[in-house]
């Protein structure tokens, strides 16, 4: 009876708690998860989705409204002034027309004394960052048009000269104009117009 131990041997996992040797400890269980946030997150979810149903039902209501009378308005005043509308605009049409075509063009100008050098004539670039062109020097100017392109970044002209000359430059759009001058040498006059973020040209 000595040989056997006072207690008996217990068995692993029963009754003491402790994991048996050799394995890693038991975990206590997580916390179970509250639907709180589940509450929440649906919540705004719900406000979210009432904001964007109310939108839409106000822009079909309002748009339906506003085409709806302007619909309405337009045909009928249309047929009783046609004719004294298409008169009107024939008498005032040749000065809008003018107004229109000056500010829809862009003018390109290049004067003054240049004579051609041992690389031959004055040497002209003009246009838009998306369109240069190349232009010719003779009797002591330069004129070009284009029309106006309001997405142009900017409008241009340079003229080089080739030795010697004394020139001016410019470039007009929309009633603005920019100015360079170059003289002597091989100097290059340079004017140019730029979009600014008011839709004009500076």
């Amino acid at each position: 009876m000595s040989n056997q131990p006072p207690y008996p041997p217990q068995q692993p996992g029963r009754g003491n708690g402790q994991p048996p040797y050799g394995q890693p400890p038991f975990q206590p269980e997580p916390p179970k998860k509250r639907s709180v946030g589940k509450v929440v997150g649906l919540g705004c979810l719900g406000i979210i989705g009432l904001f964007v149903v109310i939108g839409i039902a106000v822009a079909a209501i309002g748009g339906g409204s506003k085409s709806d009378s302007g619909g309405s308005g337009n045909s009928k005043s249309a047929a009783p002034a046609g004719k004294s509308s298409d008169k009107a605009g024939a008498g005032t049409g040749k000065n809008d027309t003018t107004k229109d075509d000056t500010d829809a063009k862009v003018v390109f100008k290049v004067w003054g004394t240049a004579p051609a050098g041992a690389l031959g004539g004055l040497d002209i670039g003009y246009g838009s960052d998306s369109d240069t062109r190349k232009g010719t020097f003779k009797d002591g100017r330069f004129e070009a048009t284009l029309t106006l392109d309001k997405d142009a970044m900017y409008y241009h002209v340079n003229a080089q000269l080739q030795g010697s000359g004394d020139i001016n430059c410019s470039v007009t759009a929309d009633g603005k104009t920019k100015k360079g001058h170059a003289s002597g040498g091989y100097n290059i006059c340079n004017a140019q117009l730029s979009s600014n973020f008011t839709g004009g040209w500076s």
